[in-house]
């Protein structure tokens, strides 16, 4: 029996476990849209093709198994931003590509375009499908390299006339590896030896903190952490912008590694005589591992899974190539520290919030702070309900009322965030797929105006699938986050081409059959958000606010010094 390319890639892809495919059907991808058909897997048709990139990536880093996107020759560029934030989180989600003619090739071929060389650099492996009885060993090699080691991105081309040309239905199947199941990928565990040197640098230490990165997320030892953490009396940090390994509500969690956004971290990391950082990098959200970040005085020690990391840490004072669970494992037999140190660390986050609180300009009824806004609609949400954030100054302030709204006690099923490169428009895909995979939870986004308006047609794959999300809108009227760097660098201290009409984002989703609520006072927040919870539609609920620079612009602009938060 033979069988089309596209269904070839779908038995194998069916093979390795993958779940979930999202998509902009065209005709280049139509056999393999088949055969997904065919195997029974379900497949999204979003309203473009980066939106189904964002809904790959919010699905593949909820789950931690490898989603698909899959779309045609003009729509890879689209998907391109998409693949772009999936490589900053290191989210191993499998692009493909339904490609020009490879009979053809360099021929000017209908849509042809050198997509396997515009994915390379934001991928860990980019190939175009050359021969098509090898379909099966090259979803084989994507789907271990996705997921080995630092994990990222893949990306496959499938030329248009291997995608419909006809092969047997077992192909190569006679060659090794016979069995093609998801498998589990390979753990580097650490050497005996480099494994003592860190636990005798930690063992002399009186006030280490930990410091966690996405690297713990991917092999699944946030629970490691914790435990480790809590038995050694150890203050937990987490990286900014990255996957949250903790909640907010546990004892040992402080809040994350920023001086800006979580003031006492500074002091954590300079009276800290060992920084153990895990899954992380020294990239420049760590000032590269250099003071006055990390003082010179602090011992710095790095353990990373793949050599890839470690050698993106060579600032280390000490690196240690390790999976993370199996460091945790060995951290924890240590004896614990007096409990002071942490207490110390517990004491300040109190104080920080009750500072931040008493902070909060005085504001009449009618003109709230986008830290209250925040805030609020986390009053109106519950234990293990899912906050999906997005926007620039939207997300610094929505991060700080997360700390503090968790050091209260709420308890959030997860966070989903923007990562290193702040893509704006990735909130209401990454709320979608969190609907996807928690239908029994309450999923809500607060979004910036800017940020709805970059990514807003994705909302209609949020009515198509029948996804009651809430949609909060942060709506100051324009790009505040940038109109505020530009009134601190600008000799006339003004702002240019930031600022937006006022639009009333409710109506636009009343006007698709869903819920739409317009706010203009703070008591009227947490009532507005909990109707759009009970309504059991997509939703909406646009919140006037009134713009107010963080801590973190505030902190890293000044005047005609510079012109951006770096």
């Amino acid at each position: 029996m033979k069988i089309r390319g596209g269904m070839l890639l779908a038995k194998a892809l069916q093979e390795k476990g993958v779940d979930q495919v999202f998509t902009l059907s065209g005709g280049f991808c139509n056999p393999a849209l088949e055969g997904f058909m065919e195997c029974g897997i379900p497949v999204i048709n979003a309203p473009q093709e980066q939106t189904a990139g964002h809904l790959a990536d919010g699905h593949t880093r909820i789950t931690r198994k490898p989603a698909v996107c899959l779309v045609g020759p003009e729509g890879f560029a689209g998907a391109v931003p998409a693949m772009m934030e999936a490589w900053g989180e290191r989210s191993p989600v499998i692009f493909v590509t339904g490609s020009s003619t490879l009979k053809r090739q360099g021929s000017g071929g209908f849509k042809e375009i050198d997509d396997v060389s515009i994915a390379a650099p934001l991928t860990k492996y980019s190939v175009s499908i050359t021969d098509g009885e090898r379909i099966s060993e090259f979803v084989d090699r994507a789907w271990k390299i996705a997921l080995g080691g630092y994990p990222g991105a893949v990306h496959l081309s499938l030329p248009v006339d291997i995608m419909f040309s006809s092969y047997e239905e077992d192909a190569m199947r006679d060659e090794r590896p016979f069995d093609r199941g998801p498998g589990l990928p390979a753990r580097a565990w650490p050497c005996p030896q480099d494994l003592e040197r860190v636990l005798d640098a930690i063992r002399q230490a009186q006030k280490p903190i930990i410091i966690g990165g996405h690297g713990i997320w991917w092999s699944r030892a946030e629970r490691a952490l914790e435990d480790c953490a809590r038995r050694l009396n150890i203050p937990v940090f987490n990286v900014p912008y990255h996957q949250k390994l903790l909640s907010e509500a546990s004892d040992v969690y402080m809040g994350l590694a920023d001086v800006h956004q979580y003031h006492p971290s500074q002091e954590a990391i300079e009276q800290s005589d060992v920084v153990i950082m895990v899954g992380a990098r020294l990239d420049n959200q760590m000032n590269f591992g250099n003071p006055p970040l990390f003082p010179a005085s602090t011992r710095l020690i790095c353990v990373n899974g793949s050599p890839e990391e470690i050698e993106m840490n060579r600032a280390a004072d000490l690196a240690l190539l390790s999976d993370p669970g199996a460091f945790f494992a060995a951290l924890g037999q240590l004896p614990p520290l007096a409990p002071d140190w942490i207490e110390s660390n517990r004491a300040w986050r109190a104080r920080w919030v009750e500072d931040m609180l008493a902070d909060i300009p005085e504001l009449d009824d009618d003109r709230i702070h986008p830290l209250q806004l925040a805030l609020e609609v986390q009053n109106a949400m519950s234990a293990g309900d899912w906050l999906v954030i997005d926007g620039g100054n939207t997300h610094f302030w929505s991060e700080i009322s997360v700390n503090i709204a968790g050091h209260r006690g709420l308890e959030l099923g997860n966070i989903l965030h923007p990562g290193t490169f702040s893509m704006l428009g990735v909130g209401v895909p990454f709320a979608s797929a969190a609907k996807l995979n928690n239908p029994d939870k309450n999923v809500v986004v607060i979004s910036g105006d800017g940020a709805f308006l970059s990514g807003g047609s994705s909302i209609e794959a949020a009515f198509q699938e029948q996804l009651p999300i809430v949609v909060v809108i942060d709506n100051n009227g324009g790009l505040d986050c940038i109109s505020q760097q530009q009134e601190r660098l600008f000799s006339n201290q003004a702002h240019f081409a930031t600022d937006f009409r006022d639009i009333p984002f409710h109506s636009m989703f009343e006007g698709q059959g869903g819920y739409g609520e317009l706010v203009e006072k703070r008591a009227d927040i947490v009532p507005a958000v909990r109707r759009a919870i009970a309504s059991g539609k997509t939703a909406c609920v646009n919140v006037k606010t009134v713009g107010h620079i963080s801590p973190i612009v505030l902190a890293t602009t000044s005047k005609r010094d510079k012109a951006s938060i770096e």
